[in-house]
């Protein structure tokens, strides 16, 4: 796996304590997988693939089919997460998290029921068990030919199985491989934070498919860089996305979680967002704590611990801190990019050299 540049290594700062891989995977035993799909147009086929799939597995190291306790916020609805009534009635999913495009969601949740069948196969054989994959997208209509629907089943399973630990590609992978963001090429982001709470060690995660924004809202370290790069500008408005999946192994039950996935709101409003119309702008959080078994045996009485809600201040300023670095860190990643809606144009990659010099200048710009 190649790793990009991220925004620390060009010198950007930021509030709070990464964990060893500044990613999502840092929380404890869980794994990502992306599956890339690139390819050159083919008359009478398609006009251009650029594309993807990434897979969170939360608990991708136990092998179990267990719950993970989750809570669910949409900032601008303009988008889909599947599996979210569920989640907000119950509190919990089972299996991964997929991201992918707008086009890909109802080959992704196939394919994913087909694989949770299969790794799980005892469990659905001798019990009246379903699942409801949580799959979210974003629109990359403009880099790639989203109406030919290049994602396959093939593709959604290979991000399955590819899931890891480690370090995660950024920018032009996975489900973020044609997405766009201020008007620059974005994609998927990652970081973490590690945190110390009444004594005890946690790890907050967040991963995103970064397709939102436009320039002249764009902001770094609180400043409008974007009103000074104007340069192949994009969008005459805001049309595009983001979905930030939040991960913690601090136990929280999932009223907390339904209240962290709402500070996802100011995390992405860190980088100048304002949540346009046409944005979907939705965020996931969930806690691996507590492990359980399937809701097919469960015991009658259910023993779970959690945080109490003082402690959730800290939480919130981690969600807050992670998200604003992992969208720029999918962008810092990015590289760029040619359309083919309008067919030719450039989506550039966000100039390292230029941001910095502009952000060298401070207020006086």
């Amino acid at each position: 796996m190649t790793i990009k540049p991220r925004a620390r290594d060009i010198g950007l700062i930021f509030a709070g304590d990464p964990g060893t891989n500044n990613a999502i995977t840092d929380v404890p035993g869980l794994t990502v997988g992306t599956s890339t799909v690139v390819e050159a147009a083919q008359p009478g086929i398609h006009k251009g693939l650029c594309t993807g799939v990434t897979a969170i597995i939360p608990r991708g190291e136990s092998g179990a089919i267990e719950p993970v306790w989750a809570g669910l916020s949409s900032f601008n609805g303009n988008g889909e997460l599947t599996g979210g009534h569920h989640i907000n009635d119950l509190g919990w999913f089972l299996g991964p998290v997929m991201i992918t495009n707008s086009h890909s969601v109802g080959i992704v949740h196939h394919a994913t029921v087909g694989w949770m069948i299969d790794r799980y196969k005892d469990v659905f054989k001798s019990d009246h068990m379903w699942c409801l994959p949580v799959v979210g997208e974003t629109y990359d209509g403009v880099l790639n030919d989203i109406n030919a629907r290049g994602v396959t089943e093939a593709h959604a399973i290979g991000a399955l199985n590819a899931a890891v630990t480690g370090p995660v590609p950024e920018g032009n992978t996975g489900g973020g491989t044609g997405m766009i963001a201020y008007e620059f090429k974005g994609g998927t982001g990652t970081a973490s934070r590690q945190l110390d709470i009444a004594g005890q060690g946690y790890t907050l995660g967040v991963l995103v498919q970064a397709n939102h924004g436009s320039r002249d809202d764009l902001q770094v370290s609180g400043f409008p860089v974007g009103q000074q790069m104007r340069d192949n500008l994009v969008h005459p408005r805001e049309t595009g996305s983001i979905i930030v999946v939040i991960a913690t192994d601090a136990p929280l039950l999932p009223h907390q979680l339904n209240r962290v996935a709402r500070r996802g709101a100011i995390g992405i409003g860190r980088n100048g967002t304002s949540g346009g119309h046409s944005s979907g702008d939705i965020f996931l959080a969930f806690s691996t704590a507590n492990p359980q078994s399937n809701p097919w045996h469960a015991p009658d009485v259910m023993d779970l611990r959690a945080l109490k809600d003082t402690h959730l201040d800290a939480i919130y300023q981690a969600t807050v801190q992670a998200i604003e670095e992992a969208v720029l860190n999918a962008m810092i990643a990015a590289d760029s990019c040619t359309a083919v809606k309008p067919q030719g144009q450039l989506v550039a990659a966000i100039d390292h050299d230029h941001l910095c010099r502009l952000l060298a200048t401070g207020p006086a710009f």
